[in-house]
Parts: C-alpha cells; structure tokens; sequence
C-alpha cells in the first residue's frame, strides 16, 4: 500500500548494528534459533539507546519487524547484535523512530559507544552457557565467527 509522504529530515550519526543469524538458547544453549522474535538473522537496526549503567546489557533497537517489514522501537539483549559501527542515517522511517528515542547523534559519540558496545556484546555471548560444548557443526554467531 502506499504510505503517508513524510518530510525530508536531516541525515543524522546513530550507531547501526547488524543481529546475529544464529544464537544459541535454551538449556545448555543447545538449541539454536534464527534473529531475534523481532527481528531476521543478519537485519540492520539502529541503536537508539544505550543502558550503560547496567553493563550495556541492552539497548534500544529501531529496525524492519520481522514479519511486518514495519519500522519498530524495541529494547533487546546486546548479545544478540554485532558489528556495532557508527552509519549517517538517511531512511525517513528510521529517523522518525530515533528521534523518538532521543539519541544525539554527535558521530564521535557514536564512534567510541560503537567499540565500546561491540566489546559488550562478545562478553556476553562468551557468557551464554560457558560450560557447553558447542554441538558438531555449530551454526551460532561465535563459531561462524570465530570469536
């Protein structure tokens, strides 16, 4: 369908971040599961918000909805992106929802937040059943990767 025009906004620095195609989950983390519920393996999102004083655990995304394709606003486990990197954001709709979160947007601040997040989320996904052997194969973000 079409949608309502939405004025031109200016581009504005916010932190992008893609989320993981595979993470383990369940007891043990044997079991093995595609995105998030919100979101598809591999979509881009934006980070609107950051909750540092709890360890950076979780942060504030704006992406596609996974069966929608709608533009959401949603908190989420920081383990469950990676390849934190600092992006000028053009997309009306994305801009519309950072806004909504009240993110600066200075490009330094995004930067240095950026490496500090990528940082946060390796620990945690280290931290994901420790003591599990990763079955033959494994599919999750830390084998693909190599971390």
């Amino acid at each position: 369908m079409n949608e309502p025009e939405v004025p031109q906004q200016e581009p504005r620095w916010a932190i992008a971040a893609n989320v993981v195609a595979w993470r383990r989950c369940g007891e043990g983390g044997r079991e093995l599961r595609s995105g998030t519920k919100f979101f598809k393996g591999g979509a881009k999102v934006y980070v609107g918000g950051v909750y540092l004083g709890s360890g950076g655990e979780r942060v504030t995304a704006v992406g596609r909805e996974r069966h929608t394709g709608r533009w959401i606003v949603i908190d989420t486990a920081t383990r469950h992106l990676h390849t934190f990197r600092p992006k000028l954001v053009h997309t009306p709709r994305a801009l519309e929802r950072l806004r909504e979160t009240s993110y600066g947007g200075d490009p330094d601040y995004a930067a240095e937040l950026s490496a500090t997040l990528e940082q946060y989320a390796r620990q945690y996904r280290a931290a994901t059943a420790p003591n599990s052997p990763h079955p033959d194969r494994c599919l999750c973000h830390a084998c693909l990767t190599g971390e």
